[in-house]
């Protein structure tokens, strides 16, 4: 392990926050209000009560949004209490679970798209790999609620009609509207089964999100049996309003999933200006373009790649910012681990890139203390070392613990130790096997290093299972769980 601590005075990119900063060094850290995102001018402060704050965009917050989605699905389910005839009939009690079960699956399958919408105030606040976890988390339990949907309302009509099943489904099968529905829970499960891990980890990236693009189709055939459901179709209000609904979450996925996309593309101009080794399979690459000021992404931040080149184009590829927006320019380190990112090396200078973002919720706007610890594993280092520069705080405020196995796997160092130099900030490399005798990351290593960490926030970047083992010794060694800020690069 190496350290690099500095004497220099810290930068004045934030003349007025770190002046109040100074100022109030021994104020109560609840009360420490965080800046906004780097910029080429100071953030602008306002004062609230006997501190300043920064203007923000607007965010949801993952609380905000989880409240809003339970109360829309207890709205659902109310829907469905006030219509619900009380009946001890087979037939009767088949039929009332499956309109329970369809009606939540039709704003189950709404909220699912919502949350892939790439909306900024949810992606900003959420945070894209929360997002992303969500998604999968519900969207095992809005698949089974349309298969629970289904067969409810098969065993509902076959009880109701006298037949046996396979005559009730080929009868319902004859009305178009049910016929639809069908069809859109088989592309959902398709959609479900070519998702799951094992079958995932067999088919390329470009397949899967091919085969998951046949979701919107689903989502299009079961809305149309939704419509003419005995629970919407019962009041014009009701059939308006889930309209509406669904009207909203298209608009929302078709400008940010596809109009903003097109109009960065065509206002930025954004094209490859140097690609430059950063290590063994590390590459850093740097684009030039048009009034990137606009785009407001925020140290921490990732956006999604397309290099036009033949054999990535059709992919779009995550990578998070590894220093500020500067010049009109904008910069990834990339490590190869796949295809894809092995051929990122080989970009040429000129190469045409379309990114959409910003994206992600690991931002100067989460930090809540004075002190902030960055931990960093592999190549999560990116993120890290662009908020290493631009976080404000003074002499020991912030500090940068770096893992990995070797000492070749290090990128970015000479960066690094200078912003550390010049802010008097802890830079910190732990290198070790992750099986080996001693672990860095141990809570009482951890606390060695840091010695008032639970007065830390702490963000966190690096691969899955590192992420984890990182969350649990922090916790451990006291530092709350609402104050780790986590983000993976695995989704």
């Amino acid at each position: 392990m190496t350290t690099t601590q500095a004497d220099a005075p810290p930068p004045a990119a934030y003349p007025a926050l770190s002046a109040y900063l100074a100022q109030h060094a021994q104020q109560a850290e609840g009360q420490y209000a965080q800046p906004a995102p780097h910029d080429a001018s100071p953030p602008r402060l306002v004062p609230v009560g006997d501190r300043l704050a920064v203007t923000d965009p607007p965010r949801i917050s993952p609380g905000t949004l989880r409240t809003g989605l339970t109360a829309g699905a207890a709205a659902v389910t109310l829907l469905w209490a006030v219509q619900v005839e009380p009946s001890v009939r087979l037939d009767a009690l088949f039929a009332t679970c499956a309109h329970l079960t369809g009606l939540l699956a039709g704003y189950g399958i709404l909220v699912m798209l919502l949350l892939m919408a790439r909306v900024p105030a949810i992606e900003h606040g959420v945070g894209a790999d929360r997002l992303a976890r969500w998604h999968a988390f519900g969207g095992r339990y809005i698949l089974s609620l349309c298969i629970a949907h289904s067969f409810l309302a098969l065993f509902g009509y076959a009880a109701h009609s006298g037949t046996d099943l396979l005559s009730a489904c080929v009868e319902l099968m004859g009305y178009p509207g049910l016929a639809a529905a069908a069809a859109g829970t088989a592309l959902f499960l398709e959609v479900g089964v070519a998702s799951a891990r094992a079958v995932r980890r067999r088919v390329r990236h470009e397949t899967w999100r091919s085969l998951h693009f046949l979701a919107y189709l689903g989502a299009a055939l079961t809305f149309a049996h939704q419509l003419v459901g005995p629970d919407i179709a019962s009041s014009a209000v009701t059939v308006w309003l889930w309209s509406m609904m669904h009207a909203t979450v298209a608009v929302l996925l078709i400008w940010y999933r596809a109009v903003v996309p097109a109009r960065q593309a065509l206002r930025h101009s954004l094209r490859v200006l140097e690609v430059r080794d950063e290590g063994p399979g590390v590459v850093s690459v740097v684009m030039q373009g048009l009034d990137l000021a606009s785009l407001q992404a925020e140290p921490g931040q990732f956006f999604r790649w397309r290099f036009m080149t033949r054999r990535l184009w059709r992919t779009a590829l995550p990578f998070s910012l590894s220093a500020p927006v500067r010049d009109d320019t904008l910069r990834i380190t990339v490590k190869a681990l796949g295809d894809h990112t092995r051929r990122v090396r080989r970009l040429r200078p000129g190469v045409r890139v379309l990114a959409t973002g910003p994206f992600g919720a690991l931002t100067a706007h989460r930090r809540t203390r004075r002190k902030v610890l960055l931990l960093a594993g592999g190549v999560g280092i990116t993120p890290m070392r662009a908020l290493f520069e631009t976080l404000p705080g003074g002499p020991g405020d912030i500090t940068l613990l770096y893992r990995a196995s070797r000492p070749e796997q290090l990128v970015l160092c000479e960066e690094l130790e200078e912003i550390a130099a010049t802010r008097q900030a802890g830079l910190h490399y732990l290198l070790g096997p992750s099986d080996g005798a001693y672990d860095p990351l141990s809570p009482l290593a951890l606390r060695d290093l840091v010695p008032d960490l639970v007065e830390h926030d702490v963000y966190l970047c690096g691969p899955p299972g590192m992420a984890d083992a990182a969350t649990a010794a922090l916790v451990r060694a006291g530092v709350p769980e609402e104050r780790i800020h986590a983000e993976t690069f695995a989704f």
